[in-house]
């Protein structure tokens, strides 16, 4: 049992006399992100079903209205519920096995929207040059944290940029308050070319932490001697899950002086082969991987880094695709910056409860004849199948 129901009623918002609790709002944003409902029009249209009577002891709250309060609600709240959560999972050891007796944690920046009609105060501007001349457009972006492991994303918390920033300030930002609040939640943080600056490095680098970034060459000395040194070292073979891998790996790098500390450079040069499906015929690809690390060898082998960089990608493929395709969490539902940033936290909350069920509730031989994806559906199907006959019918 997770026990989040709880703190999830006790989330306060600013309004001074509700007359719709806040609970009531809440616990319908969760059913519209579990039944991946998109919108919160399509969620008041299944205001008539038996469930919510059942669910929240009252009519669910219109869609005007659950915006409303999102954009009133107290976000520490929302944290300290996903805290909560993931405190739950330590102790019943549901939490995936470390990566090489590591704990990883990745950072990563997403874009929600953008448009050229709306704007807000927590909206970032930037010129786009059209056809019919320049245009300012209006968006949203946010970095999120969350842990990386074998199988599986978790979410923790996301910040949002705020105007005339970049990545890494907001970056950092996330880390100071997650690290207050998950002080033991991971040993390395992992981040893509944006973080190979000595102001993030140097951040990790004095709470005790590891950082491992991609490597280009904006760092031109460090990248420089780096390259020197990888033409006159033999490179080891790899074979790995149909990969020729060569691969490089010097540390004691004293070359990016405002870094406090030697840094470590490793390279993977990766071919493969696949087939391609329109003609049948096998093509060679091949891609160059550079990290740039605070790990020492002794801490984590060649393999381990490579490994732990193209890891990074899990938030992209099971973190962000789930939560954008699965549960929409990218969709403005209110354009208002705290209400997005509730949405969002609670999506990710939402992926995190819904995974753990899926994972743990739910039998191997039903999740090897069952998607996520069809469970999500039977959920929506039995929200649909308590409305009563007659309240919704099709056009005519």
């Amino acid at each position: 049992m997770l026990r989040w129901e709880g703190p999830l009623d006790a989330v306060k918002d600013a309004r001074q006399r509700p007359r719709i609790p806040t609970r009531a709002v809440l616990r319908s944003v969760v059913v519209m992100f579990l039944a991946r409902l998109g919108s919160l029009n399509a969620l008041e249209q299944s205001g008539t079903s038996r469930f919510w009577r059942k669910w929240l002891g009252r009519e669910m709250p219109s869609a005007d209205t659950v915006g409303r309060v999102c954009a009133l609600a107290d976000v520490q709240d929302i944290r300290q519920m996903q805290r909560g959560l993931y405190a739950r999972l330590m102790e019943m050891k549901a939490l995936p096995p470390l990566m090489a007796g590591l704990r990883v944690a990745v950072l990563d920046a997403h874009e929600s929207h953008a448009t050229y009609r709306q704007e807000c105060d927590g909206c970032l501007v930037r010129v786009v040059h059209t056809a019919e001349g320049d245009r300012l457009q209006y968006y949203h972006r946010h970095v999120t944290l969350a842990l990386v492991e074998r199988d599986q994303v978790i979410p923790l918390d996301a910040e949002a940029m705020r105007r005339g920033e970049g990545e890494t300030e907001a970056a950092i930002r996330l880390l100071e308050r997650v690290l207050g609040m998950y002080p033991r939640a991971f040993d390395v943080v992992l981040g893509d070319a944006h973080y190979a600056n000595s102001t993030f490095f140097n951040f990790v680098l004095a709470r005790g932490k590891d950082a491992i970034a991609v490597l280009k060459d904006e760092e031109r000395d460090l990248w420089e001697d780096a390259e020197s040194l990888f033409e006159q070292e033999a490179p080891k073979v790899v074979e790995e899950r149909g990969r020729r891998c060569l691969q490089w790996d010097i540390e004691g790098f004293t070359t990016w002086p405002q870094v406090h500390g030697p840094v470590r450079v490793v390279r993977s040069l990766e071919r493969h082969t696949v087939r391609r499906q329109l003609d049948g015929q096998e093509e060679q690809l091949s891609s160059d991987w550079t990290w740039v690390t605070s790990l020492p060898s002794r801490r984590a082998a060649t393999e381990v880094i490579t490994h732990l960089g193209h890891g990074r990608w899990k938030i992209e493929n099971e973190g962000f695709n789930e939560l954008t395709n699965g549960m929409h969490a990218d969709h403005v539902y209110k354009h208002h910056p705290q209400a997005m940033l509730v949405l969002c936290l609670m999506a990710m909350l939402c992926l995190n409860v819904f995974r753990v069920f899926y994972r743990r509730n739910l039998k191997p031989a039903v999740r090897e004849r069952a998607s996520m994806l069809h469970v999500a559906r039977q959920v929506l199907a039995e929200l649909y199948h308590l409305i009563p006959d007659g309240a919704a019918r099709a056009p005519t």
